[in-house]
């Protein structure tokens, strides 16, 4: 059961926290769980234990001791970024004298429903905390007893600093939390879902409050007939194995028929990890498969990537400077990139500290959501006792 008056007043107390507060908040939890990495592991086991290793969710459920410090860090980079909060976003003074502030405040209380990536719950805590905000988090099963043992140190930390423990909320891992949190109006100002396109889809269609997609990465790269092959070579093997079960490793490569005889070389440094497959376009596929299409022209690649592509990221490798300018200018996607992999699409990569999510539709956030796109504004007016006409 959500307590909504106890997350309430959580969100009122951490409003009159100020940044120094929260820094110093951010930086002690940063600590209690690098110092508890052998808890957390030992949590973390019991989760696996109860999924396929073959799953393709089992690498994001896994962590080590490496990463474990690297989301530690990443709740100190955070602390160490600007307050995005009380900054002046436009003033203007009227002809009548009313003076007019624009200031970004926080939310309130955002909600995230996420699946098997319990490093989730450490970098949603740390962004909500920094941007003012209480939250609500609703992990996936998968991940129960790693979430549930990284919330007890947040809220250990929360109350060593006189924050409330609602201040994060972690709700039960059963599929009724997830109703409550889709109907909590009243309560909940923001919801992001992360995961599957299955579970982005239930929300976006059940939800009774607002919602901000993180859509699913169905991700492409383009082999320009004038590309370098050895840094083609490079990128999509980093794109695509650097790490299979993220959404922005590449599911779909797209090669010029001109560079087709170089294929096999492009390929060579993962031809005994990677499936290539020569159909199943549009899929995502989060495990050592890929999608390959030879294509005739730029123009046949970018319709491609339309017709295909989910909006998320999407990479040309070219030395052709008109092809470059063409592809990122007409690609649609949150992120486009020239000659680099899709690998960087990620908040802390993009100088965010983490990230709460990578949005894929366009209305008030669009790509890595940090501090910025997890705050609102309000209007501040002061007058001297005009009247209206």
């Amino acid at each position: 059961m959500i307590e909504r008056q106890q997350i309430k007043t959580a969100s009122r107390q951490l409003a009159q926290k100020t940044s120094a507060e929260i820094d110093a908040i951010l930086l002690s939890l940063a600590d209690s769980i690098e110092s508890a990495t052998d808890a957390i592991l030992h949590a973390n086991r019991q989760d696996l234990q109860r999924m396929d290793p073959a799953d393709p969710r089992y690498d994001r459920l896994s962590l080590t001791k490496d990463r474990i410090a690297a989301i530690s860090q990443d709740c100190r980079n955070v602390a160490a970024l600007p307050s995005p909060l009380g900054r002046v976003l436009r003033h203007t003074v009227l002809p009548n004298g009313l003076e007019l502030t624009r200031v970004s405040v926080p939310f309130g209380v955002i909600g995230v429903i996420y699946e098997a990536r319990p490093n989730v719950t450490l970098d949603v805590t740390a962004l909500c905390l920094k941007a003012g905000s209480a939250c609500i988090l609703k992990g996936g099963s998968d991940a129960r007893d790693t979430n549930k043992a990284i919330h007890a140190i947040i809220q250990r930390t929360l109350e060593a600093h006189q924050l409330h423990p609602s201040t994060v909320t972690l709700l039960p891992s059963e599929r009724e939390a997830t109703e409550q949190l889709l109907t909590a109006r009243g309560l909940v100002d923001l919801l992001i879902p992360r995961g599957s396109a299955n579970l982005i889809n239930y929300v976006r269609e059940n939800a009774k409050v607002p919602v901000i997609e993180t859509g699913a990465g169905v991700v492409h790269c383009y082999i320009d007939k004038s590309a370098d092959i050895d840094k083609a070579t490079r990128i999509v093997h980093n794109a695509k194995c650097r790490r299979v079960s993220v959404c922005n490793a590449l599911d779909c490569l797209l090669v010029h028929k001109d560079i087709e005889p170089q294929l096999p070389q492009i390929l060579a440094p993962m031809q005994d990890k990677v499936t290539i497959h020569h159909s199943h376009y549009g899929r995502e596929w989060l495990s050592y498969d890929m999608s390959i299409k030879i294509v005739n022209s730029l123009d046949e690649a970018i319709n491609h990537i339309h017709q295909y592509g989910s909006g998320h990221s999407e990479s040309i490798v070219t030395e052709d400077e008109q092809a470059a300018t063409r592809f990122l200018n007409e690609i649609d996607a949150a992120c486009v990139y020239h000659n680099a992999p899709t690998s960087f699409t990620d908040g802390a990569q993009f100088g965010l500290g983490a990230e709460i999510g990578i949005s894929t539709q366009k209305l008030h956030a669009r790509g890595p959501m940090a501090l910025e796109e997890i705050t609102t504004y309000k209007w501040m007016i002061r007058g001297n006792g005009q009247e209206r006409k």
